[in-house]
């Protein structure tokens, strides 16, 4: 009880500053809750490790709830441009949400048994690049504008060098890659504080 407790609070905190911090920019292809949301995944496998999968699957869904309300909230808030958050973004930040976090469970329950550090680095490093394809797929693809006609995000679809750099890509693939990037490194540096937790939580057993 104690493990979930503590897993829902840190990924109600997680989830709640990551849609909060994702309103302001951080340079041209990234915004600040790029930085915090992908610690949702760390919660999840610090969970799943020292709980079980069937506690990290509660505190995933306590997330996905999180989620759905600050989403609603956002649809209520006017910007310069409209909704912080439209349909499409609510839709893509749910589902990539709850189909990357438990994806990350199954693969996390797949490799447990290995080295340390192995399930922890695999199921963040396949899910979260999950996300990252599902949440800005469905959010600012120009394929999918039927989800939401009345939104054409001509800002997110219109042709630019990737990265900066090139070749030519929409301007939300240079989004998406960045924030992949991103999870990545963000993914390698998290091993440490799982290392950390873990073993504190069996010195304590001892």
């Amino acid at each position: 009880m104690r493990i979930l407790l503590a897993g829902v609070i840190a990924m109600a905190v997680v989830v709640t500053a990551s849609n909060i911090l994702v309103q302001y920019p951080l340079g041209a292809y990234l915004t600040w809750g790029a930085l915090t949301y992908p610690f949702a995944f760390l919660v999840t496998d610090l969970t799943n490790r020292l709980a079980g999968p069937a506690v990290a699957r509660r505190v995933v869904l306590v997330g996905f709830a999180v989620g759905v309300i600050c989403s609603f909230i956002g649809t209520q808030v006017m910007g310069e441009f409209g909704p912080l958050v439209t349909l499409r973004i609510a839709l893509g930040s749910g589902i990539a949400f709850l189909c990357a976090q438990l994806l990350d469970i199954a693969v996390f329950n797949r490799l447990r048994a290995g080295a340390w550090w192995r399930a922890p680095l695999v199921s963040t490093l396949v899910s979260s690049s999950v996300d990252t394809a599902l949440f800005f797929s469905i959010a600012f693809s120009a394929t999918l504008t039927v989800l939401e006609p009345g939104n054409y995000v001509s800002w997110a679809t219109a042709a630019t060098p990737l990265l900066g750099l090139g070749p030519e890509a929409p301007f939300w693939v240079s989004l998406a890659l960045a924030d992949w990037l991103v999870k990545l490194l963000l993914a390698v540096l998290a091993l440490v504080p799982f290392r950390l937790a873990v073993a504190r939580f069996i010195a304590g057993l001892a």
